[in-house]
């Protein structure tokens, strides 16, 4: 894959994708929302030019949709890749036109393929690259499981750009859906690590990835909206025989109803 075939996405095709995907995700999550204090997409949107990595956990099934939306919200000049397994790509032959791309698992001439077509998507501007390299549905709090070496390599491949690590994860606080958090860890510079191996990438990018886990699960843990800016505002409320009882009530007791059971993201 050289720049000359970069797979093209039309952008007709994909802004439909993203009318139906933000509806899809309004009735399934009642937030997406991304930690504040970390957000680094305002200057890495900037940089356009310049390869763009972004890797995370992978603790369901959501997260290529979610990851997708991320992608739109976070950084708008950038077009969305993500490497599928190559079969999986055949049975879900849409997922093409909307910036995946097959890569054959389990092969040494898959690993080559999936080196070259990903640095050719890279070098090929105004891209980012989203990975989840853990290689398997993974909790958030097993932190054991060694990444996939295809990242290291890839870095190892590229000179100059960006990989950001961000954490995921889905939680149930108040409400009937659940809420989806968002932390990015710290970006890291490939110019400043040009001199790593394979080995020691691998440690760094583990690193940056569980730091990024550990300090998303403690504000889970701690339950406040606070720290957090939405990205997206779900459905709140229980639904609508339990909500019709509470509207009831509240004509009754002359109190204003509210959809929403707490304070999280009103």
């Amino acid at each position: 894959m050289s720049k000359d075939d970069v797979p093209n996405v039309a952008a007709w095709f994909q802004g439909g994708f993203h009318v139906f995907l933000r509806s899809f995700l309004k009735r399934h999550f009642h937030s997406v929302a991304i930690e504040r204090g970390s957000r680094c997409d305002r200057s890495l949107d900037l940089q356009v030019d310049a390869p763009l990595i972004v890797y995370g956990n992978h603790p369901s099934w959501w997260d290529p949709l979610i990851a997708h939306f991320l992608n739109s919200a976070l950084f708008p000049s950038r077009q969305f890749y993500a490497p599928i397994d190559a079969e999986a790509l055949e049975q879900y032959r849409v997922f093409g036109k909307l910036g995946f791309y097959g890569v054959q698992l389990n092969s040494t001439s898959g690993a080559a393929a999936f080196l070259k077509n990903s640095v050719a998507i890279l070098n090929h501007g105004r891209t980012a690259v989203w990975m989840t390299p853990e290689g398997r549905f993974a909790d958030v709090r097993d932190h054991t499981a060694p990444l996939m070496p295809g990242l290291a390599h890839l870095c190892n491949k590229l000179e100059h750009g960006w990989i950001l690590p961000i954490a995921l994860e889905y939680a149930f606080w108040e409400e009937r859906l659940p809420e989806c958090l968002v932390k990015m860890g710290e970006p890291i510079s490939l110019a400043d690590h040009h001199h790593l191996d394979k080995p020691r990438w691998s440690e760094l990018l583990t690193s940056h990835l569980r730091a990024a886990q550990a300090d998303l699960s403690q504000q889970v843990i701690n339950r406040s909206a606070e720290p957090f800016d939405h990205l997206l505002r779900g459905s709140r409320g229980g639904g609508l025989i339990y909500d019709s009882l509470r509207r009831v009530k509240s004509l009754a007791t002359r109190r204003r109803f509210r959809a929403a059971h707490g304070e999280h993201f009103e």
